[in-house]
């Protein structure tokens, strides 16, 4: 199914007005925290996870966060009501059915317009390295020769992520995806992105990942990487909580 929108694009530098918190997921390596809230409502660091990240978005200048929500969502919905000021909570539904990550963003599509937007997991955690982590990725964003830019973290410094890294970039700042099990790839994906909505083009019905679009801009050669500066954990289970609070705590 596609869908032809006039699309402005935006200056090279310019942070997105605009961002989507991915928060609809079922939290279930998080279990037993997972029990009786949704993942982003679990709490590291003295915070839940989501706030972490909204507050992020706001010392970036984003004016409007679309937020997903599924598990739950009754939950999630009343913490955000009111919670944030200058900046705008927007609600993309999924209680009927979870969508994943490509499908959320079809399912949110109508609620963020048409100009390139960051995309944020909120099941990760970072810390900016010399400059503000999301004004460094937008300063890399080139709408001329990008549909995707993802922020990547060398697999070495991915705290408490086990997989074997998703992305090989290449000098010019290309990325190639991980082939084959047993392989191994040198960076992996934060949950941090900026996509253009021309990507969000022939989708699948029902749920479906991310990698749909990734997979297409990757062939086109549209698809980039920007490499984090500064610490990034990935917390998906509960022992990773105490883990990324001694190192934060260490400075």
């Amino acid at each position: 199914m596609t869908r032809q929108r006039t699309i402005r694009p935006v200056p090279r530098g310019e942070v997105p007005t605009t961002a989507m918190v991915m928060a609809a997921g079922l939290g279930k390596r998080m279990r037993p925290l997972t029990a009786t809230r949704p993942k982003p409502l679990v709490e590291i660091a003295g915070k839940p996870l989501i706030d972490h990240v909204i507050e992020r978005l706001q010392a970036a200048g984003i004016k409007r966060a679309v937020v997903n929500v599924h598990y739950l969502a009754d939950t999630m919905e009343a913490h955000l009501a009111h919670r944030f000021a200058g900046i705008d909570i927007a609600i993309s539904d999924e209680r009927a059915e979870l969508m994943e990550t490509g499908g959320g963003l079809v399912k949110a599509r109508g609620l963020f317009g048409d100009e390139p937007i960051l995309v944020v997991n909120s099941d990760n955690l970072w810390v900016d390295g010399p400059v503000d982590t999301l004004k460094l990725l937008a300063s890399r964003w080139d709408d001329a020769i990008m549909d995707a830019l993802l922020l990547v973290v060398p697999l070495a410094r991915a705290h408490n992520h086990g997989g074997q890294g998703d992305f090989v970039v290449a000098a010019d700042g290309r990325i190639t995806a991980r082939r084959g099990r047993g392989r191994v790839a040198p960076f992996v994906y934060t949950g941090i992105q900026i996509i253009h909505p021309r990507i969000i083009a022939d989708w699948p019905e029902g749920p479906f990942s991310t990698n749909v679009f990734w997979n297409r801009a990757i062939e086109a050669g549209r698809a980039y990487a920007q490499v984090h500066q500064g610490l990034w954990f990935d917390i998906g289970t509960p022992g990773a909580i105490p883990k990324s609070e001694a190192i934060l705590a260490d400075g």
